[in-house]
């Protein structure tokens, strides 16, 4: 596994390469913690897997341009300041954006906690408490509002319903577009 970096639209984006055993092509994935990783099998020769980069260059720039690099370090400690102001920094627009949201839903909730979750963006418990995850605040303003009324609706709604989406529509009438770029962010 070794950092390369590589310039898309005027944009340098950093990456991970590694080789790997099992697979049988080149795999691009960018993640939620913002990190953008290219796998390829040990037998493929270095110029097939750039001429592969390059071609999807476009794809990859759609992925990380809503992703903002530089905002946190990746290899920041869950214990370390950064960590901390990065939390406080997402609930102060977690709770401004959900009071504004919520001046249209007029809906009830409990607690509202920020986490460092590895796989979602957030959640909504029966209980009504919300979760987001702190790296909320690396998506770009939009996508951040998506996640948050798609989280809001489902006091309402605890299920993804026609009834659900009506309510997100309501606020977000784009859900879709926004949705599925938030699926290509892992």
């Amino acid at each position: 596994m070794d950092k390369r970096k590589i310039n898309i639209n005027g944009k340098d984006i950093e990456y991970v390469f590694k080789r790997t055993k099992g697979s049988k092509s080149v795999k691009l994935a960018v993640y939620a913690d913002g990190r953008f990783v290219v796998s390829a099998p040990k037998w493929y020769p270095m110029y097939v897997v750039k001429k592969f980069i390059e071609e999807k260059s476009q794809w990859i720039f759609e992925r990380v341009k809503d992703v903002d690099f530089d905002l946190i370090d990746q290899k920041q400690k869950a214990e370390s300041v950064d960590y901390k102001k990065s939390v406080k920094h997402a609930r102060a627009i977690i709770h401004e954006r959900l009071e504004f949201f919520n001046c249209h839903y007029n809906f009830q909730y409990n607690r509202v906690a920020i986490k460092n979750q590895k796989t979602c963006w957030g959640s909504c418990s029966q209980k009504a408490n919300l979760n987001f995850n702190y790296k909320i605040i690396k998506l770009s303003e939009e996508m951040r509002d998506y996640v948050i009324v798609h989280e809001l609706c489902h006091l309402q709604e605890l299920n993804h319903s026609k009834r659900f989406w009506n309510l997100v529509s309501q606020t977000v009438p784009n859900y879709r577009t926004l949705r599925r770029k938030l699926t290509e962010i892992k």
